[in-house]
């Protein structure tokens, strides 16, 4: 009866935990969303109690220069240098520059903008802020998690440079609304991470006259082009078939190092500043190839305007009527948002869900857990008393399965009829999956997989659990 009792206040105190974790979660987000409002209602107070706060403040017909006082002294260190000048100022001013993507590449490129005296200033984005993008995407800050990343950018840029004209554009582009929003604008910059975009975005731009500041960055390695500018190649040109999607990373699966998306965001601001100002040489028809590692700088000639491309071709035939009907999802055979990969690989009696798992944990089943991550994934966070085995490795370290095997049944005493079980787990049930396979295979005919990984295992059964 004692036994049962204390199951009994356990499972209590363990609900009522749950609920009130709940609770705190909901209140923190709304406490995070509260605080983000009053910042924007007072930032807006600011910009309209402000004098000089006018997009056009910085223009002055009367000037001989056609500049504001206000604008000579905000904008003083460029007109000092004799290439850019009062000539390049003006210019800038008088441009209007699109960011797609105000992520790792565009907060940078967004806050270098806005700095210099973009006089309209885009931002095309429909994600929300969140903790994982604080690393990289430095234009917005913790009290904007859970909020439009269109409206944390925008607040940034106006607090950099109220003068400033900011566009926000709180949808995802498609080819149903990317030219009516493009055409807005006299230069594009692709801020984004995936094949359709690239494609879209590049095409858009060709078809309505546009030149394209594109860029990408990945683990510790970045690059940057100037696309259909002077004559120069589209996207296409380079790339007239997609990437196999095996090719297509992204910095949630293969992570990036926060400064190399920072580095690339600054030199896209840079090219998109030259275009618009009419100074220096922009970097149509060259690649810069950034390697963080070995800090080194390359640029490389690329292949030159094709005269057989589908889009920009000298017999194309590609119209906006075209781009509205073409299916880039399908051309590239990816999704324009792209969820976490989820295989199904295996019968449902040779996979068991975090929560079953919890309980072979709290009864003392005898099993072995074997994580199948990389190992710089091992150390990040892993569950008590899992052998770490890469899935890159399996093969080759199968002794070591049944040495843990048998050690678990030296170690406890199996009941008759029963033998020590095995489980794989990795970090969303993909990995773990192809393992099992492997491992039945190989005679390991209990293996089992845990559904959907540490990421479940921190969802359903223990959300303090850290996730990555």
């Amino acid at each position: 009866m004692e036994s049962v009792a204390w199951d009994t206040d356990v499972s209590r105190i363990l609900a009522e935990l749950e609920s009130l974790r709940d609770t705190k979660s909901v209140i923190e987000q709304r406490i995070l969303a509260l605080e983000a409002q009053l910042r924007e209602i007072n930032l807006r107070n600011e910009v309209s109690n402000c004098d000089s706060c006018s997009p056009t403040s910085v223009l002055d017909s009367n000037s001989p220069n056609g500049l504001s006082r206000d604008a000579i002294y905000r904008y003083s260190r460029q007109l000092l240098l004799p290439s850019f000048g009062v000539e390049g100022q003006a210019n800038l001013l008088k441009s209007s520059i699109l960011v797609v993507g105000a992520g790792g590449l565009g907060s940078p490129a967004l806050l270098y903008l806005a700095a210099s005296g973009v006089g309209r200033l885009g931002i095309v984005d429909h994600d929300l802020v969140e903790l994982s993008n604080m690393h990289r995407q430095v234009i917005h800050t913790e009290s904007y998690i859970g909020q439009p990343k269109v409206k944390s950018a925008a607040a940034a840029c106006l607090k950099i440079n109220s003068t400033v004209q900011i566009v926000e554009h709180k949808e995802a582009l498609r080819a149903s609304n990317a030219l009516q929003i493009l055409n807005q604008y006299d230069i594009i910059i692709d801020a984004t991470d995936n094949a359709p975009s690239r494609y879209m975005i590049s095409d858009s731009c060709v078809v309505l006259g546009k030149p394209l500041v594109s860029g990408a960055a990945l683990g510790l390695e970045g690059q940057l082009t100037v696309y259909n500018y002077k004559g120069g190649p589209c996207y296409r040109c380079l790339f007239p078939t997609p990437p196999p999607t095996t090719a297509c990373q992204r910095c949630a699966d293969s992570g990036v190092l926060g400064v190399v998306p920072g580095v690339i965001g600054c030199l896209q601001a840079l090219e998109a500043i030259k275009i618009a100002s009419a100074v220096g040489e922009s970097l149509s028809g060259r690649m810069l190839l950034f390697d963080a590692l070995s800090a080194r700088i390359r640029i490389v000639k690329i292949r030159g305007r094709s005269l057989q491309c589908e889009v920009c071709g000298e017999n194309s035939t590609f119209t906006q009527q075209h781009f509205r009907e073409f299916d880039y999802e399908k051309f590239t055979q990816t999704p324009l948002t792209v969820p976490p990969l989820k295989l199904n690989l295996l019968p449902v009696e040779s996979r068991i869900s975090s929560n079953q798992y919890s309980e072979i944990i709290s009864k003392k089943e005898p099993h072995v857990l074997v994580d199948v991550r990389p190992s710089h994934h091992f150390k990040i966070v892993s569950l008590p008393k899992s052998l770490s085995i890469p899935l890159s490795t399996l093969e080759a370290r199968l002794p070591e399965i049944s040495s843990a095997i048998r050690k678990e049944e030296d170690d406890v005493e199996v009941a008759s009829g029963s033998s020590v079980q095995l489980y794989v787990v990795c970090r969303r049930g993909n990995d773990s999956q192809l393992a099992v396979q492997y491992l039945q295979k190989m005679g390991f005919a209990s293996a089992k997989d845990i559904i959907g990984g540490l990421e479940s295992w921190s969802k359903d059964v223990d959300p303090n659990f850290a996730t990555y």
